[in-house]
């Protein structure tokens, strides 16, 4: 059994972001699903960036029992508007679906793009953990280009001890051993495959298994072999292939300890 912690399925059946999911793009999320099940990828936490994408993200959670949705605001999609939006986000998870949310984000630090607003992304990073530990839910962090300013951020809500993950984990190993030692967890996906991430490579050979989640950023980021095409939740099975290799571990090994981590990440029952 393996999970995909991190997967954007409403990005892999719309061409459009931020439109509400229509019935033959439900259809096709069936198929997804379905083939990543073959794989055996028996679940996927489904990301939500903003209201729009958090709303279709819990919609599919509602429809099929191995979705489990997050609702957030990406650091890029922030806008002045936000307190509102986050208003928004309190009331899906004070929802009929409340127990099929598992968590808040992706939310965090992004200063790769210009134009940035700095101040606004910290706001919101805060408010969002701070939404997190009201409702006991996991944070799920997007952290790019922002190595001291994410740190900086973490370091205050370490006392209250929030269950998150650094998705699609991109720096050195001092700050892998940071949140390890915070109890927070690392997801590792595709990049780790690509020959220029010999720092990330060593990152997931030495970072305690014990704090590794597995995650595709479906349908973003595929492994190397299939680099160029579209990424699915299937591809676990090949991260999971190429941790183990790396790492000089047995497959099953990884598979196991990886699924038990986000089931306790997550909360969510065996």
């Amino acid at each position: 059994m393996l999970i995909d912690t991190h997967c954007h399925l409403n990005m892999m059946v719309k061409t459009e972001f931020d439109i509400p999911m229509m019935p033959e793009m439900i259809d096709t999320a069936n198929k997804v699903i379905d083939e990543a099940n073959e794989w055996g990828v028996t679940r996927i936490i489904n990301v939500g960036t903003s209201v729009v994408e958090s709303q279709n993200c819990v919609l599919l959670a509602e429809r099929f029992d191995t979705v489990w949705a997050t609702v957030g605001i990406h650091p890029n999609d922030g806008t002045a508007k936000w307190k509102s939006d986050l208003q928004e986000l309190t009331n899906m998870i004070k929802g009929a679906s409340r127990q099929k949310i598992v968590a808040i984000g992706e939310c965090g630090i992004d200063r790769h793009y210009p134009d940035y607003n700095l101040q606004q992304q910290f706001d919101l990073f805060r408010a969002q953990i701070e939404l997190a530990l009201e409702h006991d839910l996991a944070v799920v962090i997007h952290s790019r280009d922002a190595y001291d300013e994410t740190l900086r951020v973490l370091e205050e809500y370490v006392k209250h001890e929030p269950r998150a993950v650094v998705h699609c984990f991109s720096y050195d190993n001092m700050f892998a051993e940071q949140v390890v030692e915070w109890g927070l967890y690392v997801g590792l996906g595709g990049p780790i495959t690509y020959p220029k991430n010999n720092e990330l490579r060593t990152v997931a050979k030495q970072i305690s298994l014990d704090h590794i989640v597995l995650e595709t950023d479906a349908p973003f980021l595929p492994p190397q072999e299939i680099r160029g095409k579209q990424n699915h939740p299937k591809y676990i099975k090949t991260i999971a292939e190429y941790l183990a290799e790396l790492r000089g571990e047995p497959f099953q090994m990884i598979a196991n300890t990886t699924t038990k981590n986000a089931l306790k990440l997550f909360a969510i029952g065996e």
